[in-house]
């Protein structure tokens, strides 16, 4: 055999070898790459919608006002007293309010926006997504991470208005809630993603989701304090997830005074409230992985 056979030989083993070489990097980027792109599909499918733009920084402020301004004189937090004016009381029932209008922003924004699962599945675009050479894995990851973006983004403007609510607030508090808010974010668009992934349609999605979030946002203490309802009620909501959620929010806001939120409204302190927010959130994220996986084939 001639020198430039052997040359050449050598150079397609070189050859050879630098593609299977790129082919694993690619590999290896590819589930990255899918959930990241299915992220940025989101992010731009909403952008471009401008009615849910417009409604998600209107809806919230009109909830907030109107039936924080409505309740405003019959609210009292147990253990104040009774001699504040009317405009105290009202500024009052806004401040307590506050946080749990956040978090209503939170679990519609990042449960309504895994709709798109339904849609993509309808107009035969998740099962192109299904098809290729991906983990579902990654599919679950870009879906939550698009989820949660978007209910962060709709919630973010809104705790720029602690101080209007009468929040005591701080740099670092208002930081502190928006990490909260991320984490939250992430456990309700798990949550949503289980559940549009075994739904058919969106008018059942739509009719599951507000007979479970409706009555576990109520109690959630958002709208009236655990230390406030009868002994059953105050049983259940200690025990609701959203309990949880609500009250690692309010403990970030209110990170100045920890001891004095959690006595008078009930719920747990801020520490075992991250904790048991951050294991339901890694909870979530695995049953969707595991809802999202092929039926096996006997």
């Amino acid at each position: 055999m001639s020198r430039d056979s052997h040359t050449a030989g050598r150079g397609g083993e070189r050859g050879s070898g630098r593609n299977a070489e790129r082919s694993a990097g690619s590999a290896r980027s590819a589930p990255w790459l899918a959930a990241a792109t299915l992220w940025r599909r989101e992010i731009v499918r909403f952008l471009r919608e401008p009615s849910r733009v417009a409604s998600a920084a209107v809806t919230p402020l009109l909830f907030w006002g109107l039936i924080g301004s409505g309740f405003s004189g019959a609210f009292r937090l147990p253990g104040e007293g009774g001699a504040a004016d009317a405009g105290d009381a009202a500024t009052g029932f806004l401040e307590y309010f506050y946080p749990g209008t956040l978090l209503l922003i939170l679990l519609f924004a990042a449960i309504f926006s895994t709709i798109s699962l339904i849609e993509d599945r309808r107009e035969g675009f998740l099962q192109g997504v299904l098809a290729a050479p991906v983990p579902r894995l990654a599919v679950v990851a870009g879906k939550v991470a698009g989820g949660a973006t978007l209910a962060w983004l709709q919630a973010a403007p809104i705790l720029l208005l602690a101080p209007l609510a009468g929040v005591p607030w701080s740099a670092a508090s208002l930081a502190a809630a928006a990490g909260v808010m991320v984490l939250v974010a992430v456990e309700l668009a798990a949550v949503g993603v289980v559940f549009a992934w075994r739904t058919s349609s969106v008018q059942g999605f739509h009719a599951v989701m507000n007979l479970l979030l409706i009555p576990l946002w109520l109690l959630s203490g958002a709208f009236f304090p655990i230390s406030a309802a009868p002994g059953w009620l105050a049983a259940v909501m200690r025990v609701n997830p959203l309990t949880f959620a609500l009250a690692a929010l309010r403990g970030a806001l209110y990170s100045a005074a920890p001891a004095t939120e959690a006595a008078a409204t009930g719920l747990p302190a801020l520490a075992p409230a991250l904790l048991v927010t951050g294991a339901l959130a890694v909870a979530a994220f695995g049953l969707a992985v595991v809802v999202a996986r092929p039926p096996r084939v006997t």
